[in-house]
């Protein structure tokens, strides 16, 4: 569907698209058993002037799991050798200056790199600490971007005005961008702010998959800006285009539809992502708990506080869901906890920016699976020590990556599925994707197609032999 319309993607002139990370590569492999490496591959091939973007977590990758350095090695070459030239340092949690090894390996390998700064309403997270922590990343990351991520869609233009001024404070000259989800409507409104307070990168999609719970559109926030008198380096034409073409590609496979919504001022107060959101009402749903939604949402605000105000966004979100479901259908909170609040709570994914309540330190650290991570330390094995655990020495170090982040059953059928299939129709394109679907069609042996005074007719003919 991407390579289908990869060549006007080339034309738009983005700074770069986002191909994803460990949720992407989890999500083609699972539901399509494609290799989310050779979606980069055809894809850099297609546009090769522009830049692909991937991201990268400080402490865990793949399916959250806490990985030792040879593995994040591994995960930042393999992005590069794959085409990717930008990456995300994500270190949600404010520890900016713990990258550094890997802004420097960054670096080596010859990709531009871009910070997020996460949005988030608590006690913690005021403009000076903004402003604190935009000084850290200058100083210790050096990042070609620093960007303020409101993946919670919680930024207002009034906070939007305070928020801007801050993180430029602590910048200086590195250039900032702008990413808001448009869950309480306010988004597009925070995006012209930003801008006028200047920013000078902003981070969109194209409808349909604008809007809703993802970021504002791109053919929305070029028009508005145009009128405002700022010259957006895009090519609308191309934008359009990509828009009809994903548009197409929605209704030929029953996707829905991005629209604007209505602002709901309990999204300020619940103060999650709209993925999150989605995610936990999936999650309900599968354990007939959907009735419990707002016990389940009490729980996680709480739990907020209790674990020293973690951004509610990936892994730490996912932490958090599951443990409001289990502190709700046990009864007891914290009576069962899974690893990864374990290791959460005792400090494995990085100092919280608030100290864990004492209460639920105590409480977790005496359950009997928290007994092998109270001394633990994080292994440190080479990539060929790595080869020998997975039992496979002369398999490239892509597959290695996959096999050491990913269920070994996903890996297998991914690869047993061969290459990705890469013929789809031009969604822009409406006539010339008709007539090929239509020539595929086997049982019909006439189409006659009419349209402005323009007429087709296709008639297929009964071999002799």
């Amino acid at each position: 569907m991407m390579l289908a319309i990869a060549p006007v993607i080339a034309e738009a002139g983005y700074e770069c698209v986002h191909m994803g990370g460990g949720g992407q590569i989890s999500s083609s492999m699972y539901y399509f058993r494609e290799n989310r490496f050779d979606i980069v591959r055809l894809l850099a091939r297609a546009m090769p002037h522009t830049p692909l973007a991937f991201g990268t977590q400080h402490k865990a990758l793949g399916q959250f799991e806490v990985v030792p350095e040879s593995v994040r090695e591994l995960w930042m070459k393999t992005w590069a050798e794959a085409g990717a030239s930008w990456t995300g340092l994500n270190e949600f949690l404010g520890n900016y200056a713990e990258m550094s090894p890997i802004a420097r390996l960054s670096r080596k390998l010859g990709l531009k790199i871009n910070v997020p700064m996460v949005y988030a309403i608590t006690p913690i997270h005021t403009d000076r600490w903004y402003t604190r922590k935009a000084a850290e990343i200058a100083q210790a990351l050096k990042p070609d971007i620093i960007w303020i991520k409101d993946s919670m869609g919680l930024l207002t233009p009034e906070r939007t005005r305070t928020l801007v001024p801050a993180i430029l404070k602590g910048i200086g000259k590195i250039p900032l961008g702008f990413h808001s989800h448009c869950n309480t409507g306010l988004a597009p409104l925070c995006y012209l702010e930003a801008v006028r307070l200047g920013a000078r990168v902003v981070h969109t999609c194209v409808p349909p998959l604008a809007n809703g719970p993802s970021l504002a559109s791109a053919l929305n926030l070029e028009r508005n800006l145009s009128l405002l008198g700022y010259k957006p380096m895009v090519n609308r034409k191309a934008l359009e285009a990509e828009s009809a073409h994903f548009a197409y590609v929605a209704k030929r496979e029953g996707k829905p539809i991005g629209v604007p919504v209505e602002y709901d001022v309990s999204q300020a107060t619940r103060g999650m992502a709209g993925g999150v959101i989605s995610n936990l009402k999936s999650f309900l749903a599968q354990r007939g708990m959907e009735d419990r939604w707002d016990e389940v949402i009490d729980d996680i605000q709480l739990m907020g506080k209790e674990l020293g105000y973690p951004p509610n966004v990936t892994p730490y979100s996912q932490i958090m869901n599951v443990q409001a479901v289990l502190n709700v259908s046990v009864g007891e909170r914290y009576k069962v906890a899974p690893d990864e609040t374990i290791r959460y709570i005792l400090g494995h994914y990085g100092k919280p920016p608030a100290p864990v309540d004492q209460n639920v330190l105590d409480k977790v650290s005496s359950l009997p699976q928290a007994r092998r991570y109270l001394n633990w330390v994080q292994p440190q094995p080479s990539t060929e020590d790595l080869r020998k655990q997975v039992g496979l020495p002369g398999i490239s170090g892509e597959e290695l990556l996959l096999r050491i982040l990913y269920p070994k059953h996903h890996v297998d059928a991914m690869l047993d599925a061969g290459p990705i299939k890469t013929a789809y129709p031009r969604g822009d394109r409406p006539l010339m994707a008709l007539i090929t679907e239509l020539t595929k069609k086997k049982d019909t042996s006439y189409v006659h197609i009419q349209k402005q005074g323009a007429s087709l007719a296709l008639r297929r003919y009964r071999s002799c032999n």
